[in-house]
């Protein structure tokens, strides 16, 4: 019964790093592509798992790639957009 914990704590955390790596955009993940990260995650699950969690994960508040020239901006949310605040 004891040996199951390891294993169960080996598989959360390989199936929350494949979401974490399936959910982030591709320009957001460093060190490796996506694809390389999946399969270090998949192949080596403790290693893996560890190494994209310190080298791969997208870090918060740093901002994506830019917006390409010519290219509008992305939606703003209703807090953001001062014409609809001044309609209020």
């Amino acid at each position: 019964m004891r040996s199951v914990l390891p294993v169960l704590l080996a598989l959360g955390l390989t199936v929350y790093c494949v979401v974490s790596i399936a959910q982030a955009d591709a320009g957001e993940v460093r060190a490796l592509p996506r694809w390389g990260w999946l399969l270090a995650v998949i192949y080596l699950p403790l290693v893996g798992a560890a190494a994209y969690l310190h080298a791969g994960r997208p870090v918060a508040g740093v901002p994506g790639p830019p917006t390409p020239p010519g290219r509008p901006p992305g939606p703003k949310g209703p807090d953001d957009d001062v014409e609809f605040l001044r309609g209020i």
